[in-house]
């Protein structure tokens, strides 16, 4: 075991603060990695406050870690010491299941040991994330990161990128499709630049008129204000997928209703109540409402890859640790473009 710092929380009702603990040390399939930046994704918040109500405590999150390799084991044979890596969602599965054995790790039956507040195969002790220094994966879990994208802005691919590539990969969103996305936010506004370069007609819906311009720039064809019946009727039947990305009460029967017949709403975004599908939505059109949830590690190396080709990477605004909580509070108020991302470098100095 060596010792790390990071910055972690130990109840719902009280802020993240500076906290040390023990990393295991690097075994013969492992890759250590000195953490450069990491991502803040609203599951972070959800899970530092109990919102889920499944936080095992102390909590120290992050899911979104890139940084440069330190440190492989004797076995290790596709990461190099001095090499970029970066880290997502999920560290370890069963890798035996129906699912892992197929690269579907994140659909693993035995559940995918998550980053953070999951539970560490090796020591059996809650995995903490990347708000920290350094972090020990084994090397499946390890991914390349692109060399000519901006490092901070990659960070938020391993989450918010892959959640939305993976849905419109599957689908096959392409050329000569029209792709609605709901919500410019954080999964938004990369599922707009990915639906783009995959080479689709992108057509963003937002409740916001604040935000057309910024749609407009990020890659989309057209914006749609879906406060206004007209606008919204004016796409009646016309979408080959659209990819809901509100994790907000909103009426799902909306945008069901501007499918073609055959083609499927996926969502993305997790409202905290249940949505309410109207059967007739979906009964004469035949239509499909879906979900999607991040991708596997082949399909997340495949998201980066294809990232690195169109030099795509989420708009972001880097802060110090520190500042987590002032952070959390502006995502509450949806006040970010697009993502927070932490520069490491400020956890020594806190």
């Amino acid at each position: 075991m060596f010792a790390c710092i990071g910055y972690a929380t130990e109840s719902a009702d009280k802020p993240l603060v500076p906290y040390s603990f023990e990393r295991r040390d690097v075994g013969p399939k492992d890759v250590k990695i000195d953490i450069a930046y990491c991502g803040v994704c609203h599951s972070d918040l959800h899970t530092a406050r109990n919102e889920w109500k499944n936080t095992i405590y102390p909590c120290c999150p992050g899911h979104e870690i890139v940084g440069t390799v330190t440190e492989v084991g004797a076995e290790v044979r596709n990461f190099k010491v001095g090499q970029l890596a970066g880290v997502g969602c999920m560290v370890d599965s069963c890798r035996e299941c129906a699912s892992c054995k197929e690269g579907l790790e994140q659909y693993c039956e035995a559940f995918f040991t998550g980053t953070y507040n999951g539970t560490e195969k090796e020591t059996g002790k809650v995995t903490f994330g990347g708000y920290s220094k350094a972090i020990v994966v084994d090397e499946h879990f390890v991914l390349r990161l692109p060399e000519n994208l901006e490092l901070a802005a990659v960070a938020p691919l391993l989450c918010a990128g892959i959640t939305t590539y993976s849905p419109l990969s599957h689908w096959k969103v392409g050329p000569g499709q029209k792709v609605g996305v709901v919500g410019l936010g954080g999964l938004g506004h990369m599922a707009v630049k990915i639906a783009h370069a995959m080479g689709a007609h992108v057509v963003l819906f937002t409740t916001s008129p604040s935000k057309v311009a910024d749609a407009k720039a990020l890659g989309a064809d057209e914006v749609v204000i879906s406060k206004n019946p007209d606008e919204m009727a004016a796409h009646a039947t016309s979408f080959d997928f659209i990819l809901d990305c509100v994790a907000a009460k909103h009426d799902i029967n909306e945008y069901l209703g501007l499918l073609k017949r055959d083609a499927t709403l996926c969502q993305v975004g997790a409202p905290e109540d249940p949505l309410a599908v109207a059967v007739f939505s979906l009964i004469f059109k035949r239509r499909n409402f879906a979900g999607s949830l991040i991708g596997g590690i082949a399909e997340t190396q495949e998201m980066l890859d294809f990232c690195g080709k169109h030099g795509i990477t989420s708009d972001i605004e880097i802060i110090k640790i520190q500042d987590i909580e002032a952070a959390y509070a502006r995502m509450l108020k949806s006040d970010v473009k697009y993502r927070f991302v932490i520069d490491m470098a400020s956890l020594e100095a806190a």
